[in-house]
């Protein structure tokens, strides 16, 4: 797997370095300017949790809960839950462009398609659900979060603070000397790089959230199947299968098989101090190479890292040639279809030398995973976005390789990025 500078704050807290890095700075400018967002936002919640609390208190002492505070109630949560979706606008425009402290990978704006699609609009609803969990979640974890910060500190403070009359209560103890809440300091001590890791952790968790939540590309219309004519294209691609096959055994095999053996009857009259010897010896093995090579096109055009590495090897080889950094995840438990994996292959090699060509991107990742029936290929990449098969036959002719395997494949590319091509390969055991 091939190495690269990472690109958002959980890729970052996987290396070693990060501590030294400007990434644990970056979350904690996160955190802090998400405070006073997450502080107003919060009022939301309190309206209505303050009804449902006196209605609960009114229902646990047995008293009935009045008509006013019913109606009170229920107009307050009708009006939260109608506004929210407007409210969200602004509040996901300021978050798509503060994400960008802990995550570099672009998040592009979310048009506005109307008043109307605020209220059938997927988009617009997991925006109000960001809204809630900003409002709600958020400030709750920073508010015990900040009591875990307040006892490392008083911990690292006790030694300094205890003195004659004077008693400091550390976690479950009592320290009455500087020598008794000594331990304490030292284990405070201890937890501030723990802490500066949880600040990266909780900033990651909250980023992840948020590029999930406000990422629109998972509405219908963003994510669009590419389908062919299956019946047309396994047709098509067999009759092309012995074209070749019958050219290849035809013409150029023939021509190899005689350029093998001048090459091998030019060698034996070559002494083997000769200087052309060693040439002549690199051209034959080529020779020979190519012949091997030639035979596996006509076999079913399979490549030879398929057969020696499998496809998870042969994938990472794809990875490690890649002029573009590539991360490999897999998740493969057994062997697949030799057709199933010959087709994955060429989908990763075709995904990654468009990625190259046109993504501009500085990171890919590609994630193999079979669930027993389906093998599952994604490709993610953080270039600039805009993928269209309809201009350019580079995704047309993948996904034609794809349908003849009975499969379908899936594209995400807003403009700005990120790109998510996804195959699904369907086989049996």
């Amino acid at each position: 797997m091939t190495s690269a500078a990472p690109t958002h704050l959980a890729q970052a807290l996987r290396r070693r370095r990060y501590p030294l890095t400007g990434w644990p700075w970056r979350a904690l400018a996160y955190l802090l300017t998400s405070v006073p967002l997450a502080g107003v936002l919060s009022l939301g919640p309190l309206v209505v949790l303050a009804p449902l609390v006196a209605a609960t208190n009114a229902a646990r002492q047995g008293r009935p809960m009045s008509l006013s505070l019913t109606v009170f109630l229920n107009v307050v949560a009708l009006t939260v839950l109608l506004l929210a979706p407007l409210l969200a606008v602004p509040v996901a425009a300021v978050e798509r462009y503060r994400l960008g402290l802990v995550d570099d990978r672009p998040l592009p704006p979310a048009p506005w398609r109307g008043l109307a699609a605020r209220y059938a609009t997927g988009a617009a609803w997991r925006e109000a659900a960001y809204l809630f969990f900003l409002g709600a979640v958020v400030p709750a974890v920073y508010w015990l979060f900040t009591l875990i910060v307040l006892m490392v500190l008083l911990l690292i403070a006790s030694p300094f603070v205890v003195g004659p009359g004077e008693q400091v209560v550390v976690l479950w103890a009592t320290a009455e000397t500087p020598a008794q809440a000594a331990p304490y300091a030292i284990v405070g001590v201890l937890l501030l790089p723990v802490l500066w890791y949880a600040v990266g952790v909780l900033a990651a968790a909250q980023g992840a959230v948020a590029r999930w939540l406000l990422w629109a590309a998972p509405d219908g219309t963003a994510l669009r199947e590419v389908t062919r004519s299956r019946a047309r294209l396994v047709d098509a691609y067999e009759a092309e299968r012995r074209r070749i096959e019958r050219d290849l055994h035809d013409a150029a095999q023939p021509r190899l098989t005689n350029l093998g053996l001048q090459i091998g009857l030019a060698r034996l009259d070559v002494p083997d101090d000769s200087p052309a010897a060693r040439p002549l010896d690199a051209a034959h093995e080529q020779a020979k190479g190519l012949m091997v090579l030639l035979r596996q096109i006509v076999r079913g055009i399979r490549p030879q890292s398929l057969t020696d590495l499998g496809l998870a090897g042969a994938v990472r080889e794809l990875a490690d040639e890649s002029p573009v950094p590539v991360g490999v995840h897999t998740d493969l438990a057994r062997p697949l279809p030799e057709a199933v994996e010959t087709t994955a292959y060429f989908v990763v090699s075709e995904a990654l030398g468009n990625v190259a060509r046109h993504a501009a991107a500085t990171g890919v990742e590609v994630r193999l995973s079979d669930t027993g029936r389906v093998l599952v290929v994604e490709v993610t990449d953080d270039g600039r976005g805009g993928a269209d098969p309809a201009r350019g036959s580079g995704l047309t002719g993948l996904a034609d390789r794809v349908a003849a395997a009975d499969g379908r494949l899936l594209l995400s590319s807003p403009p700005g990025g990120p790109t998510v091509l996804r195959v699904e390969l369907p086989w049996s055991a």
